[in-house]
């Protein structure tokens, strides 16, 4: 499980405080790297001339040669047969992970479940 704070200076609609959940199923591996938003711009993420944006999800689809090069993967133990490779780009880093599946939770008092009650 991923939480974090969600960005209200680009969606207005949450306040600063705002928690969204990333839930991975069956997550065999995932890391936090430390390329941040001038190391994206600069190239220094191997992801950086592929995605179209810094601050998104993506998932990587296809053979990745690529996607072991970093050392600092940690290991969460679990059995996969998927293998769908995420990453999220933060502000000020990289997260990775290696799992089945994901699910995008809001946090129970967030603008999201504010605006699904309400439509």
């Amino acid at each position: 499980m991923l939480r974090f704070l969600l960005n209200p200076f680009r969606f207005t609609s949450f306040a600063e405080e705002d928690e969204g959940i990333l839930r991975f199923q069956n997550c065999i591996r995932y890391r936090l790297g430390a390329t941040n938003d001038e190391g994206w711009y600069r190239g220094q993420c191997r992801y950086s001339r592929l995605a179209p944006e810094w601050g998104e999800f993506y998932e990587i689809a296809g053979p990745d040669p690529d996607a072991m090069d970093p050392a600092d993967w940690k290991i969460a133990g679990g059995a996969s047969t998927a293998l769908r490779h995420v990453l999220f780009y933060f502000r000020d880093e990289t997260f990775e992970c290696i799992a089945d599946s994901w699910i995008f939770e809001p946090a129970p008092d967030n603008a999201l479940i504010h605006r699904l009650r309400a439509g």
